[in-house]
């Protein structure tokens, strides 16, 4: 892989990492623990924060996929960024929405069990932010 589209990748990659470890590991649960703050409060404030951090994602994700493919990567860092990619669809095509429709239920006032789909979200983040450092790594060295 040329180094300019590794260098360019991997600050990228990393970047993204952050942002996933800081707002989903970091901020998400800890809003909820701030003095005050209501469910319903925290699922707006969330609904804002992750819907910013998703169109960053989709961006990042389009500029490493772009570095990728102009730089000549190795096969492993081709799957890994096709896996990265194909986990933030996975989590703004199927998950968001469910997720999106039962918030709206709990701001007009429903009062909800616990969602499975942010089970799934969570679990996505995981496996996203696993795949991340993998492919950072990757680039690190192609």
């Amino acid at each position: 892989m040329n180094a300019t589209s590794a260098a360019v990748a991997g600050a990228v990659t990393f970047v993204w990492l952050g942002m996933v470890l800081g707002i989903s590991f970091l901020e998400a649960p800890l809003k909820f623990r701030a003095p005050g703050v209501t469910i319903p409060v925290g699922l707006g404030i969330g609904r804002l924060v992750f819907r910013a951090l998703n169109a960053v994602e989709t961006v990042l994700a389009v500029v490493v996929a772009a570095a990728v493919a102009l730089g000549g990567a190795p096969v492993r860092v081709g799957v890994l960024t096709a896996a990265v990619a194909a986990l933030l669809v996975t989590q703004l095509a199927v998950v968001r929405p469910r997720l999106n429709r039962r918030s709206d239920r709990v701001l007009a006032g429903e009062e909800l069990p616990r969602s499975r789909s942010h089970l799934w979200y969570v679990a996505l983040e995981v496996l996203k932010a696993g795949t991340l450092i993998a492919l950072g790594a990757c680039l690190l060295t192609a």
